[in-house]
């Protein structure tokens, strides 16, 4: 299978505190040798001032440390790492306590998602959580990471019991591709290199999965939605009467003679060209950021959506959604919120909450219907205008929104359109 040497992965990581997370994700830069020198240096010393026999691994991961402990607020750290295969970014959430909206927020963009097990406890509440989270963010692939299998004498047993765990609460899940790797992140055994300590494990090493994990089919192809940012005029020479809507491609493929309709005023037209900074092209595709023309003269401004005529998303200022709320604030009931939806900006409010979600039974809670920091729920938006969308587990961009307190401008709330 050919893969792009330039193509991104995203992956968050997910673990109970002790699962060894840090220590897994500086292995994965140490073994691919992602650390520059004066990194490594600086670890090096830091590890023989605590009188650790060589490397600490998990301090590659602490560099927010300073941050954190002058009380600056970092809720998800991103790092990055390139092997002659791929490239990636990690988005790594420190802490547990505030796990569940951490996670949402690293998780939102990920095209796959690591869950870490303690080898020697097994799937606990906090797995069922994670698993839960990634599930509902229709994260495509999951691997669980068996991790600290040293210290349970590299048992095939253990291995297989808990990989029988995960299968039986994961199978009331929507997840479409789960891999198991039994690992020593310590050690690096199945991490960058094969284990010889677990020659009875046939698989890839974690590095190997993440370098070939098949991600392109995880964009929607089917449906065409470009979302304007803005309009182009510019005045110059092979631009004159040139107007371009601006924005990025969502999903789907437009090609210059597509019949389009512009939501949400239905207006129709076909595209005349389709430009890549001033070169035209001859299709654009998610998730490139392109300018259309058009052969008829539109009033389209930022926050409409170009579709297909023949394929459009709902348009309604009535929409079904799960949240999950990311303030220390409880949500206020009939408040007005900014919506932030694609490009699209305008005022909204939960017009009621039907239920929330348990996320470690996943029973349904009707009897309490406020919302406080880190909960997860069914809820009913109207908008002050109609909303361009699809559902989430069809297209992840048009069918997500974040909801702002105008008071304090604070993202108050993450929403997945179902």
């Amino acid at each position: 299978m050919h893969i792009d040497k330039n193509q991104l992965l995203r992956f968050t990581t997910a673990g109970s505190v002790d699962d060894g997370k840090s220590t897994l994700i500086g292995r994965l830069l140490f073994d691919s040798k992602s650390i520059f020198e004066d990194q490594m240096k600086a670890v090096e010393n830091s590890s023989k001032k605590k009188g650790h026999e060589g490397v600490d691994l998990a301090m590659f991961t602490d560099g927010l440390r300073d941050e954190r402990e002058q009380g600056i607020t970092i809720d998800v750290a991103y790092r990055y790492f390139t092997t002659p295969k791929r490239k990636f970014i990690i988005a790594d959430t420190p802490g547990h306590i505030q796990y569940t909206r951490n996670m949402v927020t690293g998780a939102s963009t990920a095209n796959a998602a690591i869950i870490l097990i303690d080898a020697r406890h097994g799937v606990i509440e906090q797995t069922k959580r994670h698993a839960f989270i990634a599930s509902l963010l229709q994260i495509p692939h999951i691997i669980v990471c068996i991790n600290k299998m040293d210290l349970v004498e590299h048992s095939e047993e253990t291995y297989n019991k808990i990989v029988s765990q995960f299968e039986e609460f994961s199978s009331k899940l929507i997840i479409k591709d789960i891999r198991y790797i039994p690992i020593s992140a310590l050690y690096g055994d199945n991490v960058v290199n094969r284990s010889q300590n677990m020659d009875w494990y046939q698989g890839s090493p974690l590095l190997h999965e993440l370098e070939t994990i098949h991600i392109g089919s995880d964009i929607n192809k089917i449906d065409a939605r470009l979302s304007v940012q803005t309009v182009l005029r510019p005045q110059r020479e092979g631009f004159i009467d040139y107007r371009g809507y601006a924005g990025r491609v969502s999903s789907g493929i437009f090609r210059p003679g597509d019949a389009i309709t512009v939501l949400p005023s239905g207006f129709t037209s076909k595209i005349k060209s389709i430009n890549l900074y001033e070169k035209e092209i001859e299709e654009a595709f998610a998730p490139m950021s392109v300018a259309v023309s058009l052969e008829d003269d539109i009033d389209i401004s930022r926050g409409d959506m170009i579709v297909k005529t023949n394929n459009q998303p709902q348009t309604s200022q009535d929409i079904d959604a799960m949240i999950c709320w990311l303030n220390t604030d409880d949500a206020k009931p009939r408040t007005k919120y900014t919506i932030m939806h694609t490009s699209n900006e305008q005022k909204a409010l939960i017009k009621e909450v039907l239920y929330k979600i348990d996320i470690n039974t996943y029973d349904r809670i009707t009897d309490d219907k406020d919302f406080k920091m880190n909960d997860i729920g069914r809820v009913k938006i109207r908008t002050t205008q109609p909303l361009m969308a699809d559902e989430y587990r069809d297209n992840r961009d048009t069918g997500s929104f974040v909801l702002i307190d105008d008071n304090t401008n604070e993202t108050v709330a993450a929403g997945m359109i179902i």
